[in-house]
């Protein structure tokens, strides 16, 4: 004889966020679990890797989490890994090189010419 299992909600569709699972209580007695949605971790913002230190959690659930588990103490924390941090750092310094590099031939052509 099959046991009747009734829904904890009230919605009856089979909608991505209705997943249902039939659980056998150690009394014997079939229930059904909610099953929630999977998280994403959330991803850097140059390269779309996940993001390390950060919790992968459903995005309602952030608003209950602390500042410091939310970041990462580092520039760009929480928002860019740390590679393309140390890229940005990279390239931002050869650019400054480039220009001086440039301001010098610069000084170095007038003063040629005078």
């Amino acid at each position: 004889m099959a046991q009747r299992v009734t829904l904890r909600k009230r919605q009856p569709y089979n909608t991505s966020s209705n997943r249902r699972r039939v659980v056998k209580t150690p009394g014997g007695k079939l229930v059904v679990h909610h099953i929630k949605k999977l998280a994403s971790a959330p991803k850097c913002g140059d390269c779309g890797d996940a993001l390390a230190g950060i919790p992968a959690l459903r995005p309602r659930e952030y608003a209950t989490l602390s500042k410091r588990q939310k970041t990462v103490n580092r520039a760009y924390g929480g928002s860019t890994c740390a590679h393309c941090v140390r890229q940005r750092i990279t390239r931002a310094f050869l650019i400054e090189e480039a220009t001086i590099v440039k301001r010098v031939l610069k000084a170095k052509a007038a003063a040629s010419k005078k």
